[in-house]
């Protein structure tokens, strides 16, 4: 008999499950073998014969993606901007400056052709979007092909016809970063650019969209959290509630020098994973209650104590050795046609870990101008890689303290091939990407 996939219940992906109110349901059959929706096979790739990753949880399973199914494709336009971020990694690279060209961008285009149901595209990178000329041209395009297309931009250049343009090309969801609730703690962070100019920016825009319960564009809110600027985020919540955002995301920052590194928002995070990613670790379960003064000393100091903490039923620590881009099944497009298999692999830069520096090679797997979309992320040695990085059998380098081998992404000392994941905080949910 086959194996049943599921026994009780089928848990998705936050990020990707429905926003309908009622769940999608499944069934065991007479062969004991689960039955999904088409709408759920079709969004998670699940054809026939798709291998996936099974996890049991305490009273869930959770089913991975399956790693040949392309469902997102992240576009870099351009990486040049118009304003300086003490936080970008264009402060620690040596990498040419370039825009796409719209060769590039049409090979991309034939590409997303070939692929049913057409992926999620996210127009971003190290870059500003709205800096290239063609980036609500191109939006317009891709939207189309019927898919859901997204953006994140700093603001700065949501002018009104610009505005205008982006509504009408389509687009889904605009994401901009706020890092500041004030002009002076923002203009600390996003040097060139000032917060009321934003705000006023981005209630133009909110006000522009179609009315109605559900505007589009939605908006999302990014901000990159550190020490200088953790104090703003109450603020900065409130501000996006007032500007119409429907989601907020949070990141820490990744150190791009040795200054940054003060900045930084989780050290003992990184300790703590040691024992966070422990199946045998104890586990303490709280149930939802008031965050206030009398709560919030004792709430703190059972998240810290060392147990592994569940909050009404969902894990606090999160996941951990978990590649998001992997995940979602995605892929990252560089300005010039180069793929690569996720956002921080696609420029050479430098950062620091155990306040180490440590350099993150560029990895490339096909250009899309030489090999279509399909064909490079069908590539078997890809694929290999994708599921590789889904077991994520690498060496716990972000907790362990850094040896000499994790000074780069070339090597491990599980002697895995390059490149190598063991040290990435995107993976243990300490970096995110909005």
């Amino acid at each position: 008999m086959p194996l049943p996939t599921v026994a009780a219940s089928l848990r998705l992906p936050l990020s990707t499950a429905s926003q309908s109110d009622r769940p999608d349901w499944g069934y065991v059959d007479e062969e004991g073998r689960l039955v999904l929706p088409p709408e759920v096979r079709s969004r998670f790739g699940l054809e026939p014969g798709a291998k996936v990753r099974l996890d049991p949880e305490r009273n869930s399973l959770r089913i991975h993606r399956p790693v040949t199914h392309l469902a997102k494709v992240f576009i870099e336009p351009t990486d040049a901007c118009n304003i300086d971020c003490i936080t970008c990694f264009r402060n620690a690279w040596d990498m040419p400056v370039g825009r796409m060209s719209d060769e590039t961008f049409s090979a991309i285009l034939s590409g997303l052709q070939e692929i049913d149901p057409v992926p999620t595209v996210y127009f971003g990178g190290i870059g500003e979007p709205l800096f290239h000329r063609r980036t609500v041209e191109w939006i317009a395009r891709v939207k189309q092909l019927g898919g859901r297309v997204e953006m994140i931009t700093n603001g700065t250049m949501l002018t009104e016809k610009r505005s205008r343009e982006i509504i009408d090309a389509g687009l889904d969801l605009l994401w901009v970063s706020i890092d500041g609730a004030s002009p002076e703690s923002y203009a600390d962070v996003r040097l060139g650019a000032q917060l009321p100019q934003v705000i006023d920016n981005l209630n133009r825009f909110r006000k522009m969209r179609k009315g109605g319960h559900f505007p589009i564009p939605e908006i999302g809110v990014a901000f990159v959290a550190m020490k200088r600027n953790i104090a703003d985020l109450p603020e900065v919540l409130k501000l996006a509630r007032r500007l119409g955002a429907k989601y907020f995301s949070v990141s820490n920052v990744q150190p791009v020098n040795e200054a940054m590194q003060e900045e930084r928002l989780y050290t003992g995070t990184l300790r703590s994973l040691a024992y966070l990613g422990d199946s045998q670790a104890p586990h303490l379960s709280l149930p939802k209650m008031d965050f206030n003064e009398e709560t919030r000393e004792v709430l703190f100091a059972a998240f810290n104590s060392g147990y592994s903490v569940s909050y009404a039923g969902s894990s606090w620590g999160g996941s951990n050795d978990v590649c998001d881009f992997i995940e979602q099944g995605s892929m990252s497009i560089a300005w010039n046609g180069d793929v690569s298999p996720c956002w921080p692999l696609m420029h050479t830069h430098y950062t620091y870990l155990h306040n180490k520096p440590r350099t993150i090679y560029q990895h490339v797997v096909g250009n899309v101008r030489e090999r279509s979309l399909l064909d490079i992320w069908l590539d078997p040695e890809y694929v290999a890689y994708r599921q590789r990085v889904q077991d994520f059998a690498f060496p716990p380098c972000t907790f362990c303290g850094g040896c000499d081998v994790s000074v780069a992404n070339l090597e491990d000392c599980f002697n895995n091939e390059a490149p190598v994941c063991g040290a990435c905080l995107w993976a243990q949910g300490i970096i995110r990407c909005p």
